[in-house]
């Protein structure tokens, strides 16, 4: 696959991320998740810059040595700040926002935080997390899927055993993850080199160590944020065949009470947690058929 894509940097909260950017047209930004990259979108950004759209794929917050913040907060707050501070960086009033894992719950988070920012929401993978204990309630199993969580709240441990044996541990996570699809040898190199970066593993645990401290300021506005409703017309991909997040989930936690402007389920029957990887074509025809619902002013790259 040609790389047409450029690199570029972002400003936000006193941190530097580096993106890959594509396109020009109404701005489409799409957050990676875990154990993951910007890359996860190299088939959604060539796609988007087609369909008339700005496609940036940021670096999430400590997945690079210069966005780790000092102060060493993780929670999903701080992440969806991390987002507005990039739309102001962009000089961009409105975006459209996509968010697969991590990433989804980010995008869930910032679209709380500031709903006026955005003209639709995509979230991949992940329902919405203000919901995700009744889903839980309802199908128990997924405690099971979210073993890793609890494991990686085991300091040191955890951190020694992610990296051991070249990041067999991080094989396993995709594999698991979406059966019966393997991630090319080549992407997953990229993927471990990310990783490996100075800070990188350390950041990319915090994320779930975050998540399982509830009592800092920063976890309780996380937590406002979760059970805050979202006033941003939602579109909710889920691969039925996902082994991170159990699909029947999303049709607990998506409901649409809590997105006043509009809620949509889309499953993808032969896909699982990296759906947008597994059938690019087909999610692409999912994404695009969405945005351009939501875009009336997105135009094709020749103009028609």
């Amino acid at each position: 696959m040609e790389e047409s894509w450029e690199t570029r940097t972002l400003h936000a909260n006193g941190l530097t991320f580096s993106a890959l950017e594509q396109g020009a047209g109404p701005v489409v930004l799409c957050l990676h998740g875990f154990p993951d990259h910007a890359r996860s979108f190299r088939f959604q950004l060539p796609a988007l810059a087609k369909a008339g759209f700005r496609a940036i794929a940021p670096t999430l917050r400590g997945y690079e040595p210069s966005s780790q913040p000092q102060d060493g907060d993780y929670h999903v707050v701080r992440m969806a700040e991390d987002v507005v501070g990039w739309l102001d960086d962009l000089g961009e009033k409105q975006v459209h926002l996509v968010g697969h894992d991590w990433g989804a719950v980010i995008a869930y988070a910032a679209c709380a935080l500031a709903p006026e920012r955005f003209r639709s929401l995509t979230t991949l993978a992940i329902p919405n997390p203000g919901r995700l204990a009744q889903g839980i309630r309802k199908y128990p199993g997924q405690l099971r899927n979210s073993w890793y969580m609890f494991f990686f709240q085991l300091r040191g441990i955890a951190d020694r055993a992610v990296e051991a044996r070249d990041w067999a541990l991080i094989d396993k996570l995709w594999r698991d993850w979406s059966p019966g699809w393997k991630l090319p040898d080549d992407e997953m190199a990229s993927v471990k080199r990310a990783l490996a970066q100075p800070g990188v593993k350390r950041a990319a645990l915090a994320y779930y160590r975050a998540a399982f401290s509830p009592r800092s300021e920063s976890a309780k506005q996380t937590q406002k944020l979760a059970a805050s409703k979202i006033a941003v017309p939602t579109l909710a991909v889920t691969g039925a065949r996902d082994g991170c997040m159990d699909t029947r989930i999303h049709d607990v936690a998506m409901v649409d009470e809590d997105f006043p402007a509009g809620v949509e389920v889309v499953r993808m029957d032969n896909a699982g947690h990296f759906m947008h990887q597994e059938d690019p074509d087909g999610f692409n025809r999912i994404l695009l058929g969405w945005l351009e619902r939501h875009a009336p002013a997105a135009r094709t790259a020749d103009g028609e």
